[in-house]
């Protein structure tokens, strides 16, 4: 059965709602922290990653965060920022922000939903699964990075695209 399966009868659908069902069937923690946000918990390879999902209905955009922890040297820093240059230059969808005050590495992405657009299940899931998916790819070229005193090209080599198939 398709996950958008279940919201064929609903006329009136909420971003959120959708993200709270989804998080109920691949039961990840979550909260529901306003009617229009939603926090979730998202166990990875490398760690645990904070997900946070906003609708704003006043731009008609659902927005996602993926983040964590990351607390680099401070000489580190320019090498961190060419590390991510490097990284948002192979994805497609979102992009990596470093929030310094805050000490952490973002995954941002905002799916328009303009003119009262509706998004499937399906894409919300896409949606989460890819931010968690560059998160994972990335993490390793950035610990690299900040710690290994490797170059940032030579620590994106480490960031391997999605394999295909089994060896």
């Amino acid at each position: 059965m398709a996950l958008s399966e279940d919201f064929l009868s609903t006329d009136d659908l909420h971003p959120i709602d959708i993200v709270e069902t989804l998080a109920e069937y691949h039961e990840w923690e979550f909260d529901r922290v306003a009617d229009d946000q939603i926090a979730m918990a998202v166990e990875g390879q490398w760690r645990t990653y904070s997900i946070t999902l906003a609708w704003s209905g006043y731009d008609e955009t659902l927005r996602l965060l993926c983040n964590f922890e990351m607390d680099p040297p401070a000489e580190r820093m320019p090498a961190l920022y060419e590390a991510m240059n490097h990284a948002n230059d192979l994805v497609w969808s979102g992009a990596f922000t470093y929030w310094r005050e805050q000490r952490l590495m973002v995954w941002r992405y905002g799916l328009c939903l303009a003119g009262g657009q509706v998004a499937a299940p399906e894409q919300i899931d896409r949606l989460i699964r890819q931010a968690v998916g560059a998160c994972e790819r990335f993490y390793p070229a950035f610990q690299l990075t900040c710690w290994g005193d490797d170059s940032p090209e030579r620590a994106m080599d480490v960031a391997m695209t999605e394999a295909y198939g089994r060896a």
